[in-house]
């Protein structure tokens, strides 16, 4: 998928939409979720496994999928919504309290592709770890 800076992902539902721009990409750690579910029950737009990203809010992180780092700024929690007891089954929203990913500005343009990626906090809370 295309990022682009302040804007979002191209394609997206509120890609360029200002009411969105600083939450125009959700990121969520695939650890988060139950066995059964997918990223496409959760309206996240990136799954990732292995980081704590729920613990980035204020940080500035950077996914390389190999195509070059895109930098995104974690503005906010991403709240899970009673949707997801729909989707992903119930009680899936009070069970996701505080997993349940986290908002983010695009900083750079890029390209984010399904695979292996580097995950790496570049400023803010733990930066470099």
């Amino acid at each position: 998928m295309e990022v682009r800076r302040g804007l979002g992902l191209v394609g997206d539902r509120y890609y360029a939409r200002p009411a969105h721009r600083n939450a125009a990409v959700t990121i969520m750690a695939s650890e988060s979720l139950p066995a059964d579910a997918d990223l496409r029950h959760t309206r996240r737009n990136v799954l990732l496994r292995g980081g704590d990203i729920d613990s980035c809010v204020g940080a500035t992180i950077s996914i390389d999928c190999g195509a070059g780092p895109v930098e995104f700024a974690v503005k906010r929690p991403a709240r899970p919504c009673a949707w997801m007891d729909v989707t992903i089954g119930p009680g899936a929203q009070r069970a996701l309290r505080g997993r349940g990913g986290v908002r983010c500005t695009p900083l750079s343009d890029g390209v984010l592709t399904l695979g292996p990626a580097t995950f790496r906090i570049v400023a803010g809370p733990d930066a470099g770890s």
